[in-house]
């Protein structure tokens, strides 16, 4: 028996090009499904056979467990019967018992082989796969070799991938038959088809397909930094030069434009914008934008967002048709895109120097001309008038020093008032509200809004919970759902 176990070992190892181990492996596991048939199908067994003679041994465990857990008298044994046996024996060890090896030739053959074969079809997957994932390639040729449900199916050498319905480009017509190109998605491991998941609509695929195209990019001496797609229709992608003597733009469209045609007729003629990256936002926004052109731009650090001011014949063009070009960027920034016309903004402007001089006229108890001074310098905040150094205050026109200090002092004593207040308020917030873990800053905007328990803050949605406070949405979500737990507990 162990000769013949060593002989069917080898035999299949070399028919179906696997290791020996896969095999050996695949008979354990037959055995122990044999020798369970014989005991019970929840029997902890294990087998083990020698891989220099063949032979095997059987043994059935049990694992010792505390008395009032005992539940499963197949593989379990209650710690007070365990320790008849072994006094020293502890929760969580196992008892064992040798088996009678079965005799091999008795298995149910249909059983045995299919559980053997099924290892070495799973061993043989994952070794081609193995193979495939060494070569570290992104983009994947292959052929269409059927369509099912929309999905297609794609021979690339002895392996098939998977093209989801989603992943193919919009109004794009593939037909069995056909030799495309994708971009490797990912690896879904547990999937009992095709394994490998591909894509057509990922920004990756463009990246990829320009990196082939372009050989100054495999060279180092220019670098693609992002892309953002609207499959089928547009792409942008953002390009950045690490020598001065080489233009990216101009390299990634090449020789009368036969680079980026090349990759545009693998993407279903999708036109595609080259705009230079910098390390400057808003330079880098105003290039993303394009063909539109920026009149100015505000950029707000702590909303991580931008107001874009264009002239009112450009803003349609900024915009995009359905709102195409502005989505684009914002993708491919990463950078939140306000588009607002000229007229806009200076209403805008109006309205925040007019909030500014009314704060400094009634907390610094100023006339309207001070105020305005203030305002011409820079100062929009009573922080500013505060806190900034001295000799930044000296230098407004008609600001003498004695004035200087008494608007620096009560702006002071302004803020110090207020974080009095605030503190107060908090104290007296209701400690259901408090117990929801927010920082003070927002707790504060709740109070403000007359949001003062935790029932309050329950009865909004995320969205109101957004509009109200400023906080992103995931947050909102999770503030909600704090604020009704005790309702459904």
């Amino acid at each position: 028996m162990s000769r013949e176990m060593l002989l069917l070992a080898d035999a299949l190892a070399r028919e179906k090009n696997v290791s020996r181990e896969v095999v050996f492996s695949a008979l354990e596991t037959a055995l122990i499904s044999a020798t369970k048939k014989r005991i019970h199908d929840d029997a902890d067994v294990t087998v083990t056979i020698s891989r220099e003679t063949g032979k095997y041994e059987s043994a059935r465990r049990w694992q010792v467990v505390p008395d009032e857990e005992y539940v499963n008298e197949f593989n379990q044994m209650p710690l007070s019967e365990a320790r008849k046996d072994d006094e020293h024996v502890e929760v969580g060890d196992y008892l064992e018992e040798a088996l009678e090896p079965i005799d091999f030739g008795r298995i149910s053959a249909q059983a045995a082989k299919q559980v053997i074969y099924q290892k070495i079809r799973e061993a043989e997957r994952e070794q081609v796969l193995q193979d495939f994932l060494e070569r570290k390639e992104f983009i994947v040729s292959g052929t269409v070799k059927r369509i099912e449900r929309g999905n297609a199916i794609i021979e690339t050498g002895k392996i098939e991938a998977i093209l989801p319905r989603d992943q193919i480009i919009p109004k794009e017509n593939l037909r069995v038959g056909d030799r495309i190109k994708a971009y490797l998605l990912k690896i879904d491991r547990n999937a009992r088809g095709q394994q490998i998941i591909l894509s057509r609509t990922a920004p990756g695929f463009v990246l990829r397909l320009f990196e082939m195209e372009v050989p100054e990019i495999e060279n180092g001496l220019m670098e693609l930094k992002a892309c953002a797609r609207d499959p089928g229709l547009r792409a942008k992608i953002a390009v950045k030069s690490n020598d001065p003597r080489v233009d990216p733009i101009g390299t990634c469209v090449g020789m009368r434009g036969t680079r980026v045609m090349a990759v545009r007729n693998e993407i279903a003629e999708e036109p595609i914008d080259i705009v230079l990256w910098s390390a400057d936002p808003a330079q880098f926004v105003m290039s993303a934008l394009a063909p539109a052109e920026v009149s100015s731009i505000m950029v707000d650090e702590e909303k991580h967002a931008m107001d874009v001011v264009v002239e009112e014949s450009n803003l349609a063009t900024a915009i995009g048709k359905g709102g195409q070009n502005v989505r684009l960027a914002s993708e491919l920034t990463g950078w939140a895109i306000n588009l607002i016309t000229q007229e806009e903004s200076e209403k805008r402007q109006e309205a925040e120097t007019a909030a500014a001089r009314l704060l400094f006229m009634e907390r610094l108890d100023i006339d309207e001309d001070v105020a305005e001074l203030l305002i011409q310098d820079g100062f929009s905040t009573l922080e500013e008038v505060a806190y900034v150094p001295f000799a930044e205050m000296l230098k407004v026109e008609g600001l003498d020093e004695e004035t200087a200090k008494k608007l620096r002092s009560r702006a002071r004593d302004t803020l110090l008032n207020a974080d009095i207040a605030a503190e107060e308020k908090l104290e007296e917030a209701d400690p259901s509200l408090l117990s929801l873990g927010m920082d003070h800053d927002l707790l504060r905007q709740l109070l403000d809004q007359g949001i003062k328990t935790r029932d309050h803050l329950a009865d909004l949605s995320a969205d109101e919970l957004m509009e109200l406070s400023g906080v992103e949405e995931e947050k909102a979500k999770a503030l909600i759902l704090a604020a009704r737990a005790h309702l459904f507990n």
